[in-house]
């Protein structure tokens, strides 16, 4: 046991150690499903800190509770993070020098640190069983007190414990708590004070079926692991002199920790699937770009200088590495603004529009994007005309799916003139009059158009309708002179001309 040392104390030397020497930090998901927006965040923000400071970004995953483990969510968990960009440097599929790095395969490690708990008074056997543990928490709830564990068997003699393991009876170890430790600095939201023993009972820290918890795995996995900063959820800064409690109990000094803040739909309620994306999967299969959604976590969280007039800009993953500053994570929460990914998706799709290469694998996209949406039409999927149409859309659409929308299906579809019954001189002089036109822009093709019409007696709706007709058949779609501005001079007059053929 630390002597004469308090919480504040051991995180001041923590700090002055730490200052100058490059990080190792962890990001530690449990398998029991997908990765939600909040993961993402605490992922990104640990591996921006390590590759800040030239340090280590490590990958474990902790699925000590086997109930809630779900078959494939390690190799999902890993393909969302590597889709974000995050690579780790030391993880289950890297490996490293402080592995293995699955909890569930680090059960003699635990078993090792149990002991010396046991064996230094800190820890002690507890065989209480599950129905006087309810029975507890329903007097604490009809007496209005706080639920909590009595601390029953903190007292037994040892002649009882062996009494107790002769008969079979099974245990689990329980932490013994005190008030030594009741603050530390958080890096993100400074001064927290909490007196665990308050509110706690000694918290379980190895279960009956062998496997620890996750307050006794933790702490031991960041100190066998050189965990130098703790960067996590919000969720867990109450539990935090809890653990500081566990490092103490082993003479081991603590890492830093920083909180981060909870992040909240627009309008500041909880963030839930009814009102928005929780998980990266969504965001990927709606299209939306890695780096889009990266930044737009950034702009929402805090972490990095803002300057006022300089409007969104896109960072590539080494300028927000750059540019992050764990000081100016915000500690409020993180409101999310729906527009701004919107408009972080816009911006890469642009930038992939300025490199040839990531242009080439955007056509590609496309194309098969369109064809699996309209196999049975006959389509204009050239490379030319998905090129001139993504310049084209940059302004109009923030992900490549909007393209095969209904909206936009005059772009792809080539219309039919069966039976389409049109005048065959007025567009034959339509023909004329179009290719002598020099700017085939919106606005001069609709004034075009519009003397057309009035020069040969045909009412301008009727033109346009006819028009939409014959150069896409379909009900939907922008305006006449825009869809022929899309479309270019050439491939609209050759469906004009189609139709009369």
């Amino acid at each position: 046991m630390i002597k004469n040392l308090t919480c504040k104390m051991l995180i001041q030397r923590c700090f002055l150690r730490l200052l100058h020497i490059a990080p190792r930090v962890r990001f530690a998901p449990s398998p029991t499903g997908y990765l939600h927006l909040g993961g993402l965040r605490t992922a990104l923000y640990n591996y921006l800190f390590a590759k800040s400071r030239g340090g280590v970004f490590i990958l474990r995953i902790e699925d000590t509770d086997q109930t809630r483990k779900v078959e494939g969510s390690i190799n999902a968990l890993t393909n969302d993070l590597e889709w974000a960009g995050i690579e780790c440097d030391e993880g289950p599929s890297k490996g490293g020098n402080f592995g293995p790095y699955v909890q569930s395969e680090r059960l003699n490690i635990y078993q090792e640190y149990i002991e010396k708990l046991l064996a230094n008074g800190s820890a002690y056997k507890c065989f209480c069983t599950e129905r006087r543990l309810n029975i507890l928490r329903r007097d604490a709830i009809r007496t209005q007190r706080i639920p909590k564990y009595d601390n029953k068997c903190r007292n037994l003699t040892p002649a009882n414990i062996q009494e107790k393991i002769k008969a079979g009876t099974p245990y689990c170890i329980r932490f013994k708590l005190s008030s030594d430790c009741s603050s530390f600095e958080d890096l993100i939201f400074g001064g927290i004070a909490y007196d665990v023993s308050l509110n706690e009972g000694d918290p379980v820290v190895m279960k009956s079926d062998g496997y620890p918890t996750y307050h006794f795995a933790n702490v031991v996995d960041d100190y066998l692991m050189g965990v130098t900063h703790v960067l996590r959820g919000v969720e867990w800064q109450i539990s935090t002199t809890k653990h500081l409690l566990i490092y103490k109990a082993f003479g081991w000094t603590p890492p830093l920790f920083g909180h981060l803040p909870l992040i909240v739909n627009a309008d500041g309620t909880k963030l839930s699937k009814r009102q928005s994306d929780v998980k990266v999967e969504d965001y990927r299969t709606k299209g939306i770009y890695p780096l889009a959604l990266v930044n737009y976590i950034t702009l929402s969280g805090g972490g990095f200088e803002h300057v006022v007039g300089e409007g969104i800009r896109l960072k590539t993953m080494d300028e927000l590495a750059d540019e992050f500053h764990i000081e100016k994570i915000s500690s409020h929460p993180s409101r999310l603004n729906p527009d701004l990914l919107e408009e972080c998706n816009r911006l890469e799709l642009r930038r992939h529009l300025e490199d040839e290469k990531l242009t080439k694998s955007l056509i590609l996209n496309l194309q098969n994007l369109i064809k699996n949406k309209y196999s049975s039409e006959n389509l204009n999927v050239s490379e030319e005309h998905v090129r001139s149409v993504l310049l084209w859309a940059t302004s109009r659409i923030t992900r490549i799916e909007e393209l095969v929308t209904p909206k936009f299906a005059f772009l792809w579809i080539l219309p039919s003139n069966k039976n389409l019954e049109v005048n065959r001189n007025l567009f034959e002089k339509l023909v004329s009059d179009l290719e002598n036109l020099e700017k085939f822009e919106q606005d001069s093709i609709k004034d075009n158009l519009k003397n057309f019409s009035a020069e040969n007696g045909v009412k301008f709706p009727v033109l346009m309708k006819m028009l939409r007709s014959v150069l896409s058949g379909l009900n939907e779609g922008p305006s006449v002179s825009e869809m022929m501005q899309l479309l270019g001079k050439f491939q609209s007059l050759e469906r004009i001309k189609a139709a009369i053929r």
